[in-house]
């Protein structure tokens, strides 16, 4: 699938973090002369949070190519499937199969380092009796966790400032897999101790995807914003040629 209009880029961020973890990359992004979107996600639920950022797409005129970093690599992998979605990068993320959880997914290998420092905290559901349950990681192991190469300061921001994810997000199946049907570029941070870089792996190598490695923690676009953006590009260029 191509276009000769050059797409948006719209970046949809993942658990424990916001669209600022987009920051150094979005400079980058708009110094190539692209559109860049950098939406909030609810982080609610899979179908909620997919349904949201497909709501986002759709209000973009022309192409789009839709970035997701960490779980937003889930919420894109459902949301991709609009119309004007062009391509689809994985940063560091889940590419589920239609059918497919989170938990699913992650289950196929051993647990990361995040496993043993999450923090499950109830919130009230509006029109419910039952509380839900958030999901972030302890402030104190967040940035060897998640943000090793980040600078430390900023880690430390990072911590106190997590946007934490619904655990219903985890049980979610993935209605469809848009990488079926759009071209897919995969990066996988094989320095990642929240995400196994295996499951990243894996989920690209099912999904056929054009993939490459970077020595990274988790939170690669802060680490390495060059290279993400370069990585992004390539999407671009190769969705208009």
């Amino acid at each position: 699938m191509s276009s000769s209009a050059t797409p948006t880029v719209v970046l949809v961020h993942g658990a424990f973090a916001d669209a600022s973890s987009f920051a150094r990359v979005i400079p980058e992004l708009v110094a190539r002369g692209l559109n860049v979107v950098a939406p909030a996600v609810p982080n609610r639920s899979l179908l909620g949070d997919a349904e949201y950022i497909a709501s986002v797409v759709r209000q973009v005129p022309g192409p789009v190519v839709l970035v997701g970093h960490s779980y937003g690599g889930a919420v894109i992998t459902v949301a991709g499937a609009e119309d004007n979605v062009q391509a689809l990068v994985y940063l560091a993320g889940y590419a589920l199969e239609e059918g497919e959880s989170l938990g699913e997914l992650q289950g196929r290998f051993p647990d990361s380092d995040l496993a043993s420092v999450l923090v499950y905290t109830p919130f009230p559901v509006e029109g419910s009796s039952e509380p839900g349950t958030d999901v972030s990681v302890r402030p104190d192991a967040f940035p060897d966790v998640f943000a090793a190469d980040v600078d430390r300061d900023l880690a430390t921001v990072l911590a106190v400032s997590q946007r934490p994810l619904a655990a219903l997000a985890f049980a979610e199946k993935a209605p469809v897999a848009a990488w079926r049907t759009k071209p897919s570029w995969g990066l996988v941070c094989s320095s990642d101790h929240t995400i196994n870089p295996d499951v990243e792996r894996y989920g690209y190598r099912r999904a056929g995807m054009t993939t490459a490695e970077v020595d990274s923690s988790h939170l690669v676009m802060l680490a390495h914003p060059k290279r993400v953006a370069e990585f992004i590009h390539e999407a671009v260029a190769a969705s208009i040629r």
